[in-house]
């Protein structure tokens, strides 16, 4: 276990895993599912060396170079090794595509980017509209530099060959990384998060799960997003516990996983946990050393599922953003169904209030979660580019989520719905207005609006529903439409369903009224199927 976990200012990840790798340097931390591992000893040299690597090609701290990879040893020593140097890693979702991945690379002007060899076509895709891009590491089999033309192609194990780093380590106020989060009005915005705020959501995961010696995490979400790099890998490292990395998610392989793995603790999902849970019975269900899932949102019905089908003793909740870590956690032996938790009083200030006036709500009202550190540098600093919408969402010094709640005397918050229009599918918040983006560029498309409509599959979230005014004239093939589009989006952002309308609902000031979509539900609309 760190010993700074009490110490704010020594809230740094790169840090942590300096002290335990100088304890124990043989112990197992991490292995992944193309059969990588590294002890804590191999982790600190190789991303040391990858920092060297890094700072030979002329990176300097503070700058931020993107990092586009699927899980595994790579992804962490790349990311290690920028966060030694004080870099600043920009993750992007292996899913973008097109117009999506265009915007975060040039939003963040990347001059240097880390990839993985089966996304290099994507990127070449758009690679002529990247003009600050001008360095591009492949891990992976070489690619043909013929892919990319302007570019310089250098492979990812030339790091090996560079004598470890040594040098001024970051401060915790020092930007560690970048990570994109949804809004509803405008393109993604990039979250720019200090290492306190990122060592903080793995503290808050030790806390939550009482995590020890003999807890083993088994990690099947992406490390892109924050609770698969910072609340799950990032609390095995502070903890100083194994982690195991899967590439990308199986519903079919993760009870195996599980099992094979040995894993106490894991983190879900409510759309992951459904997919889990929609496997077939088996006998072995039960056969597993897990002790504790956590699950964001936590539905009742999946938690009945995991405890008395796969016997978890422990199925938790929270409650966080990119932006605001994890004020509210579940505790162990503390099951209150459809509650996300209590809030974290050591290190956040909780509150739920009138979204428009900020006037502070009693016990049981229900309306805006919003929320402040009490520790520094324990939040977001600010979005990248966008000062208008840090101070927006900063007003009155409370950090305003969009979500509707309410809270008992005791801290305890139940999330109630989203008060934004944003939509959230198979773990990812979506931008309407990026959706929308592609839709109206197809052919035959007046006008379009994107928005969110249940699931029917429990714990889905969403499903995304176009409703499109057609040019006049225009005979449009929903199908066709819909698969055209789904050729240009994330797999987590392909609309479903499809309703042509004559005109939209609009304010008398044009404004899109979502909420008389909704109440329309799905009848009548073109489903692709899911």
């Amino acid at each position: 276990m760190y010993s700074q976990l009490d110490n704010p200012r020594a809230w740094i990840l790169p840090a942590a895993l300096a002290e335990i790798a100088g304890r124990a340097p043989d112990r197992p931390w991490l292995a992944d599912s193309e059969g990588g591992t590294l002890t804590f000893g191999e982790a600190l040299s190789h991303s040391r060396r990858a920092a060297g690597w890094f700072q030979a090609l002329g990176i300097a701290r503070e700058e931020r170079v993107g990092v586009f990879l699927f899980n595994g040893c790579d992804f962490v020593t790349a990311w290690l090794g920028l966060g030694h140097l004080a870099a600043t890693a920009v993750l992007f979702n292996t899913e973008l595509r097109g117009s999506f991945l265009r915007h975060q690379i040039a939003d963040s002007a990347v001059r240097c980017l880390v990839i993985d060899a089966e996304l290099v076509d994507t990127l070449a895709q758009i690679a002529d509209e990247l003009p600050a891009l001008r360095t591009v590491i492949v891990v992976g089999p070489p690619a043909a530099a013929a892919a990319l033309p302007g570019l310089q192609v250098l492979n990812w194990p030339a790091w090996q060959d560079v004598s470890d780093w040594s040098g001024p380590g970051p401060s915790p106020e020092d930007i560690a990384c970048v990570m994109y989060t949804s809004g509803t009005s405008g393109p993604s915005k990039g979250v720019l998060m200090p290492h306190a705020h990122c060592a903080l959501y793995g503290i808050g995961t030790i806390e939550c799960l009482q995590l020890a010696q003999g807890d083993r995490y088994y990690i099947c979400l992406p490390l892109f997003h924050a609770n698969g790099l910072l609340m799950q890998l990032g609390a095995s490292l502070l903890a100083g516990i194994p982690a195991y990395v899967r590439r990308r998610f199986s519903a079919r392989e993760w009870l195996a996983d599980i099992r094979t793995r040995r894993a106490t603790v894991t983190n879900l999902l409510g759309a992951i946990a459904g997919f889990v849970i929609a496997q077939p019975p088996a006998p072995q269900d039960r056969d597993h050393e897990l002790r504790a899932v956590l699950s964001a949102p936590n539905l009742p019905e999946h938690e009945v599922q995991l405890r008395e089908r796969f016997g978890v003793r422990d199925v938790l909740s929270g409650y966080g953003m990119t932006e605001v870590n994890i004020p509210i956690w579940g505790r162990l032996g503390c099951s209150v169904p459809g509650a996300a938790g209590w809030t974290h009083r050591a290190h956040f200030d909780v509150r739920i209030a009138d979204p428009e006036t900020d006037v502070t709500f009693g016990s049981g009202e229900m309306g805006e979660i919003q929320v402040r550190p009490k520790v520094p540098f324990g939040f977001m600093a600010a979005y990248l580019n966008a000062p208008e919408k840090t101070v927006e969402a900063w007003r009155n010094l409370w950090f305003h989520t969009g979500d509707a709640g309410t809270m008992r005397e005791d801290g305890l918050v139940t999330f109630v719905d989203r008060i934004k229009d944003c939509i959230r599918r198979r773990g990812e918040n979506i931008s309407p207005a990026e959706v929308e983006r592609v839709v109206a560029a197809l052919p035959g498309v007046a006008d379009v609006v994107a928005y969110a409509v249940p699931s029917d599959m429990p714990g889905a979230e969403d499903e995304i529903m176009l409703a499109l005014v057609p040019e006049p004239g225009a005979t449009l093939d929903c199908a066709s439409l819909l698969r055209m589009a789904a050729e240009r989006l994330p797999r987590f952002s392909r609309p479903r369903y499809l309703k042509v309308v004559a005109e939209l609902p609009k304010t008398a000031t044009g404004k899109v009224q979502r909420a008389v979509l909704r109440k329309l539900g799905i009848e009548g609309a073109f489903d692709l199927g899911s």
